[in-house]
């Protein structure tokens, strides 16, 4: 378990601390050279217009990482209450106002909402975390709503309600200590699926400029040199997948440590 965690931490670490340190240790860019050359003094060699990809690397972590770390903790900052006000709530006409706008929400596919919003205007950084959270609101929140349900059909609940317990206890201080592991499962791969969104839109050019620094620009504008100078594209690749796969394994890791015995 130990090793696991460690493997998590490490996976988790480095595309963290390129992404949050990388600005302040890239330096001025050097001149360019050739497009997609190898060595040439360049750690990584070189890019589609010949910047050096290791100069790339660091500066380009940034907007991928931060941008989809806060769309999840957005998208569960309103999923939450959302969830556990449905599940606990006695009045139906209160659920249906909540979850059924998100069930609406949830037909419309997540890619084509976020291009049908950039068609309208052209989002930043800002703007795409919160359109990868509002595709995210729906299926998290229903996820919470189940959880919580369940949860407030156990005994414990009624007998909180009975000695007269507030809401807010019984909402927080029960139920949701009780979502802790469902929430930290969902988390890991939702994490997945919002680098997924974001790298894409990044594809697409929405979020970020086309020749950003950006690790899913490079992917997308470097593919065509994969064989002649595949670093481009592998060492940005590899971060966006450490990161995923790093922090399903911490999940993974502490919903094991919290396992009755």
């Amino acid at each position: 378990m130990r090793s696991r965690f460690a493997l998590g931490a490490a996976l988790v670490g480095v595309p963290l601390t390129l992404a949050l340190l990388g600005p302040l240790l890239a330096g001025a860019p050097g001149p360019r050279a050739a497009s997609f050359t190898p060595g040439g003094g360049h750690w990584l060699g070189t890019d589609f217009v010949g910047r050096d990809v290791w100069h790339q690397v660091l500066l380009g972590g940034r907007s991928v990482v931060l941008v989809a770390l806060a769309a999840t903790a957005l998208a569960y900052l309103i999923a939450f209450p959302v969830g556990v006000v449905s599940a606990l709530t006695r009045r139906t006409w209160l659920e249906e106002l909540l979850m059924r706008p998100l069930d609406v929400l949830l037909a419309v596919p997540s890619l084509l909402l976020i291009l049908l919003v950039a068609a309208a205007f052209t989002p930043g950084a800002a703007a795409l975390a919160l359109l990868v959270a509002l595709v995210n609101i729906p299926d998290a929140a229903r996820i919470v709503r189940a959880a919580a349900a369940d949860a407030a059909s156990r005994p414990a609940v009624e007998a909180l309600r009975m000695q007269g317990e507030t809401w807010w206890r019984t909402a927080v201080g029960y139920v949701g200590r009780s979502l802790a592991r469902t929430l930290a499962a969902d988390a890991g791969v939702r994490l997945t699926g919002v680098l997924y969104l974001v790298a894409t839109a990044a594809f697409l050019g929405i979020g970020v400029e086309p020749d950003a620094a950006d690790w899913a620009v490079m992917v997308d504008r470097n593919r065509t040199g994969l064989l002649v100078q595949p670093w481009a594209v592998v060492v940005p690749a590899l971060l966006v997948v450490a990161l995923t796969t790093g922090a399903n394994l911490l999940v993974d890791t502490g919903l094991e440590k919290r396992k009755p015995t």
